[in-house]
């Protein structure tokens, strides 16, 4: 009988997102959560018949007040995570998400086409592992920030019209730019899908490379810790 010549093949545990990181993960899932909910229903309330008064229904007040309230939120741990991007280990930095130098951005290039051959076109087999994240990933991740900053941006602007806050005001101007109320509405309603899209990818591809690497790519966002086969 022949023996099995296979060698195990051994891990190395390696910590790759720090605290700051995986709360501002967590918390921006809910949130998003409840504004994309909320905000659809702002955007589109159903007509709910009843025989009391209105005065006697807050419901969509509680809506609106969901809303708002997971907005500062937002704000607030989208603030954590810029700060983090400067005082954070070597996978939360934002240079990881801007090559500023033609060397890195070269190398992003390459990692994107080897990116997409292995998990979008499977045209290779073996996967295309990073410790970090992935240069599509970083380039979309990049993307997931300008957006946050413009609804950030442009809700701040919408409520600006009925906030006492210094802070929303701060952004009143952004209405007459963008051309009124209406215009501001519709931009934001609009960014609200790319949030829904990348959402649904990135749920997918985290399974993806949790199933094809197993390297513990879903269970990195809760321990923080990643699997790599030892060298």
């Amino acid at each position: 009988m022949a023996l099995s010549t296979d060698v195990p093949v051994r891990f190395d545990r390696v910590y790759v997102w720090e605290r700051p990181v995986r709360l501002y993960h967590w918390v921006t899932v809910c949130c998003m959560a409840i504004l994309i909910a909320t905000g659809l229903l702002i955007g589109r309330p159903p007509a709910l018949l009843s025989a009391q008064d209105a005065s006697a229904s807050y419901w969509f007040g509680w809506v609106r007040l969901l809303h708002f309230s997971a907005s500062w939120v937002f704000l607030y741990i989208f603030v954590v995570r810029v700060y983090w991007a400067f005082a954070g280990n070597q996978y939360a930095r934002w240079e990881n998400f801007i090559p500023y130098t033609p060397a890195r951005l070269r190398r992003h290039l390459q990692g994107i086409g080897t990116v997409l051959k292995a998990d979008i076109l499977q045209l290779q087999r073996k996967p295309a592992d990073f410790l970090g994240h992935n240069p599509l990933a970083a380039w979309s991740y990049a993307a997931t920030f300008a957006a946050t900053i413009f609804q950030i941006v442009t809700g701040f602007a919408l409520y600006s019209a009925m906030s006492t806050s210094s802070i929303a005001h701060a952004f009143a101007w952004v209405v007459p730019f963008m051309g009124g109320d209406m215009a501001v509405r519709q931009w934001h309603h609009l960014a609200t899908w790319f949030f829904v899209v990348f959402s649904i990818v990135h749920i997918y591809l985290a399974i993806f490379h949790d199933v094809v690497e197993a390297h513990g790519e879903i269970s990195s966002i809760v321990s923080g810790s990643r699997y790599v086969e030892r060298r």
